[in-house]
């Protein structure tokens, strides 16, 4: 591969399925490529990469290293011998807003700058134009606004603040939306599964869900505003009352309703308290510890 002389070299730690997508994009941009990975293979099989025997050496070879690799720890592992000074240390490793926040200052203190990462997206969005992929981004600003035209060949990129945990926050906060999304998704096919086409169900869940999705907009507002019976169409105690429809269902379908009660049993709290003109937003507060 003939590299672009204005494109930013960069090296890349790891080369599983999120790192590989990320190289691949990299090169395919004309970005000079320097690339490590535990299991050597996955490396050479890169074409036009430059494939470092050590971390260390990945490291030297670029004043920009990304790091996309199982977890924290292997983060410490990887690094241990490099020499990060003066480097722009861009952490995609998947994690916690207080292991980032633990990994900033264990980077500046070996005199790096870094930017914490939240990939949201899977391995085949990356470098696909029109995609959606995006990765949010926390820590140096400085690192982000001298490396923005890089960050953003494989995917948009979404700046969250100085504050290293941010990226990971948000990345951790709309995964667990998607969980909970699965989990109702689940529990939908589990009641119809013998007795309507899966197909053609999808068509309405999917369908439902998107009609549904404004909520988001309706709980943020009161939050902001402390009214959470302000715009309530359906009422706590209505919905409450309307649970044992749901549950009631399930039995007779012969399915687990595990993956509702728990919700359901922070609304009926909620209830108890005395809000039955609120809607659900009230169960946020229930969540949070005192």
């Amino acid at each position: 591969m003939t590299h672009n002389a204005e494109k930013s070299p960069l090296s890349l730690l790891g080369l599983g399925a999120m790192g590989g997508a990320l190289a691949r994009a990299w090169l395919a941009a004309g970005h000079p490529l320097t690339v490590w990975n535990r299991t050597p293979e996955r490396a050479e099989a890169l074409e036009g990469a430059r494939v470092a025997a050590t971390a260390a050496e990945a490291v030297a070879a670029s004043d920009l290293v990304v790091v996309c690799l199982l977890d924290h720890t292997s983060v410490g592992e990887a690094l241990a011998d490099a020499d990060l000074a003066g480097k722009d240390l861009v952490d995609l490793t998947t994690g916690t807003p207080e292991e980032a926040r633990a990994h900033a200052r264990w980077a500046e203190a070996r005199g790096a700058r870094f930017l914490d990462g939240g990939v949201m997206a899977v391995p085949p969005m990356i470098g696909v134009a029109g995609s959606g992929a995006y990765v949010f981004y926390s820590g140096s600003r400085a690192v982000f606004e001298a490396h923005a035209g890089t960050l953003a060949v494989p995917a948009g990129t979404v700046y969250t603040g100085e504050d290293p945990g941010l990226a990971a926050l948000h990345d951790v906060a709309l995964l667990s939306a998607m969980t909970g999304m699965f989990a109702g998704v689940a529990h939908a096919f589990a009641l119809v599964r013998e007795e309507i086409p899966p197909k053609g169900f999808a068509d309405l869940v999917v369908g439902w869900l998107r009609a549904m999705a404004p909520y988001a907009y309706g709980v943020a507002d009161q939050l902001d505003s402390g009214d959470y019976t302000k715009n309530v169409t359906s009422n706590l105690a209505m919905m409450v009352g309307g649970n044992a429809t749901l549950l009631r269902t399930a039995e007779e379908q012969k399915v687990s309703p595990e993956l509702l009660t728990p919700f359901m049993t922070l609304m009926e709290r909620r209830l108890a308290d005395g809000h039955a003109d609120e809607g659900t937003t009230g169960v946020v507060d229930l969540l949070r510890a005192p």
